[in-house]
């Protein structure tokens, strides 16, 4: 299962809240979230049950258990951008279990003209719904198109970018851009376009730190530049440059990172993301890793 297909498949569950019509640009400000708060994304969830012939939606409560009796604050789904009433239902869910609602994720079509205005109305709408039940965090990764964006592409991209920015900070939620492998071609071209034809008041930083430093751009730097707009994280590891199963030392200097956030004061809001590939020793089970992914950050980040 890839990640585009996780998330076309995978919603918040459930839905008790109606739209009934709300704009973003009118709907009252959430509560700020206090940083830091730790969570998980839920990806690397579905992937080790999926190893194991399961089926995650069906499992989710386990899975909620299993982060609170580990330490964590959140957990990080989907934003449900088809029914939006379902991510109202998310945080009702989380907050069962003793966790927050935080943060969601999506991506979405944004470099056609008409389209990628269609796709910010959507994500807006649903977005209202997600902040009125108390998330405060939207990442969102722009859809790849198989090969490299041309700069008018991404001229238009830019604008829905903005477009999204201002609607979900009116709607009191901040808006952080992810990147994966294909916007890492040519030099990181797309990933710089996106933030230097933005500003940074309204289009934030998503900073996947591998996804980042598999693209060819040192952790360090990225955060030089970029530090300024990040409003969430997500984090994994590797040895070798192949994914290891929890979060330790390894190829990325976790702590030299985690001395400059403090240092700069960056937003804190982790998600740690245990995603498996072709090569990833698996030597203990999931629930495992996450614990120890959470005693990780508290000895590197004190969270």
């Amino acid at each position: 299962m890839t990640r585009r297909e996780f998330l076309m498949a995978a919603g918040a569950a459930g839905g008790a809240m109606a739209l009934n019509g709300a704009d973003a640009k009118k709907a009252p400000p959430i509560p700020k979230l206090k940083s830091p708060q730790v969570g998980s994304q839920l990806y690397g969830w579905g992937q080790y049950y999926e190893r194991a012939g399961k089926d995650l939606g069906k499992n989710l409560d386990e899975v909620l258990m299993a982060l609170r009796d580990a330490g964590y604050d959140y957990a990080e789904g989907n934003l449900d951008v088809t029914t939006p009433e379902n991510n109202e239902k998310f945080a009702e869910r989380l907050r069962k279990f003793g966790l927050k609602p935080v943060a969601l994720y999506t991506g979405g079509a944004t470099h056609v003209l008409g389209k990628a205005s269609e796709t910010c109305e959507r994500i807006a709408k649903a977005a209202v719904v997600a902040g009125k039940a108390g998330f405060g965090i939207i990442n969102f990764n722009p859809d790849p198109i198989g090969r490299s964006k041309t700069d008018r592409e991404l001229e238009i991209q830019a604008d829905a970018l903005k477009e999204l920015g201002d609607d979900l900070k009116a709607a009191g939620l901040k808006l952080g851009i992810h990147h994966h492998t294909p916007e890492m071609a040519n030099g990181g071209h797309e990933f710089h376009s996106n933030f230097r034809r933005c500003p940074a008041e309204t289009v934030g930083f998503c900073y996947d730190v591998h996804w980042v430093f598999r693209g060819g751009i040192a952790p360090a730097e990225c955060l030089k530049t970029y530090g300024d707009r990040i409003v969430s994280w997500h984090l994994r590891q590797s040895r070798d440059r192949i994914w290891w199963e929890d979060l330790d030392t390894g190829d990325i200097d976790y702590a030299a990172i985690a001395s400059e956030v403090k240092a700069k004061k960056i937003p804190q809001f982790f998600s740690v993301e245990l995603a498996i590939e072709g090569g990833t020793k698996i030597t203990r089970d999931v629930v495992q890793n996450h614990a120890r992914s959470r005693q990780f950050l508290d000895r590197v980040f004190g969270v």
